[in-house]
């Protein structure tokens, strides 16, 4: 919704089973909502050889790579329609099916033409579409809905036009605004308290943010170097670098996928593998592996164990915005409560860069799991448990030597991202539920912490596909 920044919008899904319920009862996703602003600013999906590395794509794992329509950001609006934990229809001819009966096919039709959605369509689609993806009767078919070739074209080129559609909005200023504190000044309409600028010149610096969150600014890393270069105004920065990372963190147990282990109502089964599940990110995507969807290009392959455990790095424009009357993300509030990363596991940009600040700092980082903190240690304060996977682990991070005031400087300027400062957000202040107050953003959100149960070994169906994880995924 606007006011989250268009990502996760129930405080209680965020505070607790962390990926969002689907449309069928008991189905939910297996990572965090990402925000939809900014997204259509991500490149194709490609391997730049020079440097080893991916850059591009949508979604946490990449997967939605732009191979096809030259454009990830289409290619993700056709995603959650026929993932099964999301919007679960079992076939995406149900999208233009549904288009023909919607309020707005006018509207597609005077974009797309009158005869766009001329599509005969046989007489159990309803049915057929009111039946969840997955279902046991469907026999692993993706294409229950039996069409004639001609009409079949004719809807998958309907499921694009409606995937460029949703990144024509997005892109639009209505999502992707630039009206920020930040942006107000770029343009000299704006001047930083002297804690944001502290944070700004943290995130910079010994911070090491930018390094990722790219601004079009240097970094500057050692005592006595001096920046010189300015921040791009002509074209404001994204905040990203639009590649990929492993910051190490832990299994989080409140994850509603590891429970979803039992056939339901349609004899499916979203998650066998319960907590023997790891979610190995890009690397299982090239793999095309569980849980994500299939790689286009084939000379990807070979580079799956140089990717796993790494996620998109996310934009930090609007990271913490949050509705009017609830203004902060951060505790005692009154607060929005969010969730931050792949897994949800941080909830709250304090906890989010202290994180980042301490990851590794002897005394601090355990072989524990995440509820299992030894006495006398806090969760999230001075216990990080161990990662979930430690291959390709981005060391840019882990021991910055913040001071507990940097680390608030750095939440200061991260707030300074949200859009809606120059300009209201449109739909902002559509949220009716009840901001939350008290405790302290170290802490937000450890009342729902709870033990992770034994861990079983990494099944072979995600951990001994090859090109094989290196070293060995336990």
């Amino acid at each position: 919704m606007p006011y989250a920044g268009w990502a996760g919008p129930i405080p209680s899904v965020n505070l607790t089973m962390i990926a969002y319920p689907g449309t069928e009862h008991f189905r939910a996703g297996k990572r965090t909502a990402q925000r939809h602003t900014y997204a259509p600013f991500f490149p194709v999906l490609q391997f730049n050889a020079e440097q080893q590395l991916f850059f591009g794509g949508n979604f946490w794992d990449s997967r939605a790579t732009g191979y096809r329509l030259r454009n990830p950001d289409a290619e993700q609006s056709q995603g959650p329609p026929v993932d099964t934990q999301e919007m679960g229809n079992p076939d995406t001819a149900c999208i233009a099916f549904k288009l023909q009966q919607a309020v707005y096919r006018p509207l597609f039709e005077v974009l797309w033409g009158k005869t766009s959605l001329d599509i005969h369509f046989p007489h159990d689609t309803e049915k057929i579409c009111a039946t969840p993806g997955g279902a046991a009767v469907f026999g692993g078919d993706p294409e229950p809905i039996k069409l004639s070739p001609e009409d079949r074209t004719t809807a998958q080129g309907v499921y694009d036009r409606w995937g460029q559609s949703i990144d024509a909005y997005e892109q639009s200023v209505q999502v992707s605004a630039f009206t920020s504190k930040f942006d107000a000044m770029l343009k000299g309409n704006y001047t930083f308290t002297a804690d944001e600028m502290a944070g700004y010149n943290l995130f910079n610096g010994k911070g090491n943010c930018n390094s990722c969150h790219v601004d079009g600014r240097g970094t500057t890393l050692m005592p006595g170097q001096v920046d010189t270069s300015t921040t791009a105004t002509a074209n404001p920065p994204v905040f990203t670098c639009f590649g990929s990372a492993n910051e190490g963190l832990p299994v989080n147990p409140r994850n509603a996928f590891y429970y979803q282990t039992k056939p339901d109502s349609f004899g499916f089964t979203a998650n066998p593998f319960g907590f023997g599940y790891r979610d190995l990110g890009m690397g299982t995507f090239l793999r095309s592996g569980f849980g994500s969807g299939p790689n286009p290009n084939r000379t990807w392959i070979p580079q799956a164990p140089s990717v796993d455990g790494q996620f998109q790095v996310a934009t930090t424009r609007n990271v913490g915005m949050a509705p009017p009357q609830c203004p902060t993300t951060e505790a005692p509030g009154p607060y929005f409560q969010k969730e931050f990363f792949h897994n949800g596991y941080i909830k709250s940009l304090k906890q989010l860069v202290h994180f980042y600040n301490t990851r590794d700092v002897k005394g601090i980082a355990f072989n524990v799991t995440s509820g299992h903190c030894p006495a006398g240690k806090t969760e999230k304060v001075d216990c990080w448990p161990m990662k979930e996977t430690t291959n390709n682990l981005d060391m840019t991070t882990g021991m910055l030597g913040l001071t507990d005031q940097e680390e608030d400087q750095i939440v200061a300027f991260l707030q300074t991202l949200s859009d809606g400062f120059t300009t209201p957000y449109p739909n902002s202040d559509t949220f009716t539920g009840k901001c939350m107050t008290g405790g302290t953003a170290a802490t937000q959100g450890n009342e729902t912490l709870i033990p992770t149960p034994p861990l079983p070994p990494c099944p072979s169906a995600i951990c001994g596909v090859p090109p094989l994880p290196s070293p060995p995924i336990p």
